[in-house]
């Protein structure tokens, strides 16, 4: 009988053992499945490279004796092939290029200000619409109204390329999706990313109109404002890789086309970005 007891009592010991030891184990899984809040406070930083896509637009200039409109004007980006210059610190900005510094302000919210470098070429030799006058004694000169015309090299060339350079503050949102995901890879991070930006554009313009000397200087033409939502892999808390899908608007009012102040052209178009980015996050204080 006391052999017996003991058997139970061993029996029933173990059995508690054993099952604090899984509620403990259970317990550190889940901590460990869950994103450790260690964001507040943090600074980070990323660089990367874009695609712009451009919806088309109506673009006015206007100057000394001429004054006219092209309608639903087609444009493209200008994307370099991959080389060197990606990383070269005196040739960065020849691709496309994205870079921005933020704080977490709290756990899941960031405020960042940053410089999306796009590029926005007009597609010559395409035929557009045309209202309005020019009275400078040349090849183009009349009257104009909806009229037929073909945007030939010296009629225009027209090219936001170094670059239509959107700088801008953003207020974004990061959540962790290892839980939702069901993802419990010990230092990788799953984050949905989600935000809003305003900002102006500073774009350097190089452009050649209607014969008159080319152009081309930064130049702060306007504003924009965009959201974008984004997909980021953390890697031991402190490195990523981010890719963003950001769409906006942007309207420019006082663009430069000529080295005379009197000579100026408008536009507002809206745009979608895809771009991908590496970054890293730190704590400056620890």
């Amino acid at each position: 009988m006391k052999i017996f007891l003991i058997a139970v009592l061993t029996l029933i010991t173990t059995i508690s053992f054993s099952q604090e030891d899984a509620q403990q184990q259970q317990q550190q899984q889940q901590q460990d499945f869950r994103d450790v809040k260690t964001n507040k406070g943090k600074m980070y930083v990323f660089w990367g490279w874009n695609r712009g896509h451009f919806s088309a637009s109506d673009i006015t200039f206007k100057g000394d004796n001429y004054n006219f409109t092209l309608k639903d004007v087609k444009s493209d980006d200008k994307p370099k092939p991959f080389g060197i210059y990606y990383f070269k610190l005196d040739e960065v900005t020849i691709p496309q290029t994205n870079f921005r510094i933020g704080y977490f302000f709290k756990e899941n919210y960031t405020i960042s200000i940053g410089v999306d470098h796009m590029k926005y070429v007009m597609r010559n030799n395409q035929t557009v619409k045309i209202d309005g006058e020019i009275n400078l004694g040349g090849d183009f000169d009349g009257t104009y109204n909806n009229d037929n015309i073909v945007l030939t090299e010296d009629f225009l060339l027209f090219e936001h390329t170094d670059g239509l350079n959107y700088v801008n503050v953003e207020v974004s949102r990061f959540d962790n999706l290892d839980n939702w995901l069901k993802f419990p890879v010990k230092n990788i991070d799953i984050n949905l990313t989600e935000g809003v930006g305003i900002g102006v554009l500073y774009p350097k313009t190089n452009t050649t109109l209607l014969g008159k000397e080319r152009y081309d200087e930064f130049h702060v033409s306007g504003y924009g404002i965009s959201a974008h939502v984004g997909l980021n892999i953390t890697f031991f808390k402190h490195f990523f890789i981010q890719s963003n899908l950001k769409v906006g608007y942007i309207n420019m009012s006082d663009i430069r086309t000529t080295g005379s102040k009197t000579d100026s052209a408008s536009q507002s178009f809206t745009f979608l970005e895809n771009m991908y980015v590496l970054g890293a996050k730190f704590n400056l204080t620890k």
